[in-house]
């Protein structure tokens, strides 16, 4: 394959503790190639967010990419942040490793959690939630 043609990606990795979303975007993020979730790929509400779906999800995603000329992907994980979790859930790691085992080219991982410069507060008020 010729320098020229060789395409590379962004992947775009959403991993919350109820989902995984997986969006593959050309250099420019402008142009969706594909899109996978979690839900797509398993039956059950409470699979979502397991490693098995997240894998699942990737591979299909690395197809669909590798169809359309793309030979390695530079990799953005995001967590929900905010006031949510600032960790991502358990479906971010078996991601990326399911895109490497797919034979794409990994560029560089980059967190990209939105975290506020103090904005509104958490929720649970002043003295905490009361139990």
């Amino acid at each position: 394959m010729a320098e020229k043609e060789k395409k590379w990606g962004i992947a775009n990795i959403y991993s919350s503790f109820n989902n995984t979303i997986i969006t593959i975007t050309d250099i420019t993020g402008a142009e969706t190639i594909t899109q996978w979730s979690g839900g797509k790929v398993v039956r059950a509400d409470r699979q979502e967010s397991s490693p098995f779906a997240a894998m699942e999800a990737a591979s299909r995603a690395a197809d669909d990419a590798r169809e359309k000329g793309i030979v390695g992907l530079h990799i953005k994980v995001r967590a929900p942040g905010g006031n949510g979790p600032r960790t991502p859930g358990p479906g971010a790691q078996a991601t990326i490793r399911a895109l490497a085992r797919a034979g794409i080219r990994i560029g560089k991982i980059e967190d990209v959690t939105p975290i506020p410069h103090d904005g509104t507060g958490r929720p649970g008020g002043k003295r905490g939630r009361r139990v």
